[in-house]
C-alpha cells in the first residue's frame, strides 16, 4: 500500500531501546538474545496506538522522541526499535531500505511531563544515489 498523505502518529511514554539490557536464553545449545521485559512491555503498549496500514512504498519515518530524563540515549536504537514496533503491528510491511528509505527529521528531546515519541511517516520517492 502507497501513502499519499503524512500518517502521523503518537505513542505516549518513555521510549525504550530493544539493544538495552538484552537477556540471553539458551535454545538447543544456542544462546540467542532477547529484548528485555521493559522493552516487551513498551511494544505491548504501544500496539495501543498503531494500525496495519501495509505500507510497502518507500517513506520517511521521522520520529521525535521525548524522553522523561536527560539521560544520554542513542538515537539509532530508538529509530530501529520504532522501525521494528511498525513492522510488529503491521503500519510497515518491512523496515528494509526500499521501504524505509530515511529518518530525515528525527531528534530526541526532553519533556518531563509527557515523554512520548511522534512518528510521522510520509511518501518519498526512491532514489539511487551515486
Amino acid at each position: 500500500m502507497t501513502i499519499t498523505e503524512p500518517a502521523c502518529i503518537v505513542i505516549p511514554g518513555d521510549p525504550r531501546t530493544k539493544k538495552n539490557s538484552q537477556r540471553i536464553i539458551r535454545t538447543g545449545g544456542r544462546r540467542i538474545p532477547i529484548p528485555s521485559e521493559a522493552f516487551a512491555a513498551y511494544q505491548t503498549a504501544c500496539g495501543y496506538y498503531l494500525r496495519p496500514l501495509g505500507i510497502d512504498a518507500p517513506v520517511n519515518v521521522a520520529c521525535r522522541f521525548y524522553m522523561a530524563t536527560r539521560r544520554r540515549v542513542d538515537l539509532v536504537n530508538l529509530l530501529e526499535a520504532v522501525d521494528d514496533i511498525l513492522v510488529h503491528y503491521g503500519v510497515i510491511a518491512d523496515d528494509h531500505c526500499g521501504i524505509v528509505v530515511s529518518h530525515d527529521g528525527s531528534s530526541v528531546h526532553w519533556d518531563k511531563q509527557r515523554p512520548r515519541v511522534e512518528i510521522e511517516i510520509t511518501p518519498k520517492e526512491w532514489r539511487w544515489m551515486l
